[in-house]
């Protein structure tokens, strides 16, 4: 029975992440549905920017959504989808960018680097995107163990400033209705305020603990 309950766990296991997969994938499909049936406007290479960058916004937003769920929720499991999540926020910003330098730019390398010294916003997206690529390479459990868990977490902590890259990015881009950027801005500053939030209450717990350990007079350790 114990066997059987365990067998069970772990295929229900595997369909949740199988349909957290399938999910991830939806947006995609939606892009070929519309590029395949004349959905995506007068302007198809404006579209198809707009339409994997704001994906790959909101993969990021949920990639750090993860860890205050499961800790308000108290749903450990949760982490099982960070991972999963995190690249296909960097999936998302590859096909961004590719559309870019493709469908954009064609290849252009002295074109694009007019546009850098011309646009801001494209400096800031490009320099969000290059952050992603050491997390995305380095998400493995090898790279865990090579790097060292203490290590690892503080390279993994640039995805703060991807998200905050991304969403200056996204604000100077549009030229006139804000109202999504600043949305997505708001979603991160909550996150990134419960993450600061939390690592104080760490801070003075520990201070509150090591003032107690430092008051206790020498005689209560003493073993009778």
């Amino acid at each position: 029975m114990k066997l059987s309950a365990v067998m069970k766990s772990i295929l229900f296991k595997k369909w949740i992440k199988a349909l957290v997969f399938l999910l991830c994938v939806v947006p995609l499909a939606q892009l070929a549905w519309r590029g395949t049936h004349h959905g995506l406007g007068a302007n198809p290479i404006e579209h198809i920017t707009h339409f994997t960058g704001d994906w790959t916004l909101m993969f990021l937003l949920l990639t750090l959504s993860v860890t205050p769920m499961r800790k308000l929720l108290r749903q450990p499991a949760l982490v099982r989808f960070r991972r999963m999540l995190g690249l296909f926020a960097f999936f998302y910003g590859c096909l961004h960018f590719t559309t870019y330098v493709w469908l954009d730019k064609f290849f252009d390398v002295s074109d694009m680097i007019k546009d850098i010294g011309k646009r801001p916003f494209i400096t800031v997206g490009f320099t969000g995107f290059t952050l992603m690529l050491p997390l995305a390479i380095t998400s493995t459990a090898g790279w865990i163990r090579r790097l060292g868990g203490k290590y690892w977490q503080r390279l993994h902590r640039l995805v703060y400033i991807s998200a905050m890259a991304g969403v200056v990015h996204y604000y100077w881009l549009v030229k006139s209705d804000h109202t999504k950027p600043i949305r997505y801005g708001i979603i991160l500053a909550l996150l990134l305020a419960y993450r600061l939030v939390v690592w104080l209450f760490g801070r003075r717990t520990s201070r509150l603990a090591t003032q107690r350990a430092l008051s206790v007079s020498p005689s209560e350790f003493s073993v009778e």
